[in-house]
């Protein structure tokens, strides 16, 4: 079996947080929420990384990562994706700017990444446990009949910020194994409240619901599933909402557990998880690297 790979998807511009937070420092010594990431994945076993991002940002993101990754001793690789990576005869709809979502991002990966692979995103602060999991996972399995794939969950309560609403895979879990994941683009605080909206308006939900920040492990299949998937969705979709529809990796991956094709080991961690939605919400990142600095969770510098 092959060494697994991280998979950073670091596309987004951040529109929400007001510029490119994937290079935002969080810290004193000049460290971006990427460097923790690095830190516990080299720790976890990994040695390959591949970063995908957009043409646009490539100079700035580099010039960054460039210098943090040096001495490393990371494999990296660069994947962009781009509004115009489409199958053939498919066309980019007038005005679109917006990418088509992490399942294409992943997409992007066709004939780059071809080991088992763990995805995250740059602006999520996931914890060293996680990366300890997944990267045991993705060694000691294999697929057989079926996609085996897992994903590491949180809690809920543990992943929302008061400064505004956020996109969660909410899971449904029976016997340790993900049955169901259903994408909520707007969960929301008030108080100890936590809710969704839909067209319908307001639902409570429950804080220790489990939800994916996008923390996968997945079998290079899962890219394969996406290539194959993609036209369909775009059939579907652009022509009732041609500037915002996104291929949703979650969505891919409910499509083939609730067609039998794969099943997904949950991998459950009580870290809580840090992020930067928005702009508002880096002060609490601050904080959190500094208090797990000071309890010798990370040196001051590395």
């Amino acid at each position: 079996m092959k060494n697994p790979v991280l998979v950073i998807m670091a596309a987004g511009m951040g529109s929400r947080y007001g510029g490119l937070k994937q290079i935002d420092k969080v810290d004193a010594e000049g460290h971006i929420i990427i460097d923790f990431s690095i830190y516990d994945a080299i720790k976890a076993g990994f040695r390959d990384v591949v970063f995908i991002i957009k043409h646009e940002i490539e100079h700035e993101f580099r010039e960054v990562m460039d210098k943090h990754l040096a001495g490393t001793g990371l494999n990296v690789k660069y994947v962009f994706q781009e509004t115009d990576v489409l199958p053939a005869g498919y066309s980019v709809p007038e005005g679109r700017k917006k990418p088509w979502g992490t399942a294409h991002a992943i997409l992007c990966c066709h004939g780059v990444v071809d080991a088992p692979f763990a995805v995250i995103n740059s602006d999520d602060y996931y914890g060293a446990h996680a990366f300890e999991k997944i990267y045991k996972f993705l060694s000691e399995t294999e697929d057989t009949d079926k996609y085996h794939f897992a994903m590491v969950g949180y809690k809920l309560r543990n992943t929302v910020t008061e400064q505004g609403t956020v996109s969660r895979g909410v899971c449904t879990t029976k016997d340790g194994m993900l049955s169901d994941i259903v994408e909520r683009t707007k969960i929301g605080v008030d108080g100890d409240r936590i809710y969704y909206v839909e067209d319908d308006g307001e639902h409570d939900i429950d804080g220790d619901t489990l939800v994916s920040m996008n923390l996968w492990g997945f079998s290079p299949a899962y890219i394969d599933e996406c290539v194959k998937r993609f036209p369909a969705f775009l059939d579907k979709n652009v022509p009732v909402n041609p500037m915002k529809c996104e291929f949703f990796l979650p969505t891919v991956v409910s499509e083939l557990v609730e067609e039998g094709k794969a099943d997904v080991r949950m991998l459950d961690n009580s870290d809580k998880w840090y992020g930067v939605t928005y702009k508002e919400d880096k002060e609490m990142v601050v904080e959190a690297f500094r208090r797990l600095k000071a309890e010798g969770v990370y040196p001051q510098n590395f």
